[in-house]
C-alpha cells in the first residue's frame, strides 16, 4: 500500500530542489525527516511538509502503521509554469526575468507489504 502527497506551483527552481530529492530518495522515513531537519536548502522544508503529509495519508489509509516499516517509494520533482517578468536597461532595452515555479510529488509505500509482493512473484 502506498499514499501519495503532492504540492504544485511552489516558488523556486526545480533543479535546486532536486538536489534535496536525490538525498531522501529510497530512504526510511525517520532517516529522511533527519536529513530534511538538519539540510542547509531552504527547499527541504518545503520537501518535509509534503513528507509529513504523506506520512499522515498513509496514516489515514492504514491505522494500525508502524512509522518504522514506511520508507520513500517515489520522489518527483517536476518543473511548474514560468512567470516571465522585463526589467528595463541601459538605452531603452530590457532583460527578461523568469520566476519558476516547480512541482512536488511524494509517494510513501510500506516495507513489510513489498517484501511480501516479492515473495508472492517469485514463487
Amino acid at each position: 500500500m502506498e499514499a501519495i502527497a503532492k504540492v504544485k506551483d511552489q516558488k523556486g527552481s526545480a533543479t535546486k530542489v532536486r538536489l534535496v530529492a536525490d538525498l531522501i530518495r529510497n530512504k526510511k522515513i525517520e532517516e529522511a525527516k533527519s536529513i530534511l531537519h538538519f539540510s542547509k536548502k531552504h527547499s527541504a522544508k518545503t520537501v518535509l511538509k509534503v513528507l509529513n503529509a504523506a506520512i499522515a495519508n498513509m496514516q489515514v489509509k492504514e491505522s494500525k502503521l508502524q512509522l518504522n516499516d514506511l520508507y520513500i517509494n517515489k520522489i518527483f520533482i517536476d518543473e511548474g509554469r514560468t512567470m516571465k517578468r522585463t526589467r528595463p536597461r541601459a538605452r531603452g532595452m530590457a532583460d527578461l526575468i523568469r520566476k519558476r515555479t516547480h512541482h512536488i510529488m511524494i509517494s510513501v509505500s510500506d516495507l513489510n507489504l513489498n517484501k511480501e509482493e516479492g515473495a508472492k512473484n517469485g514463487s
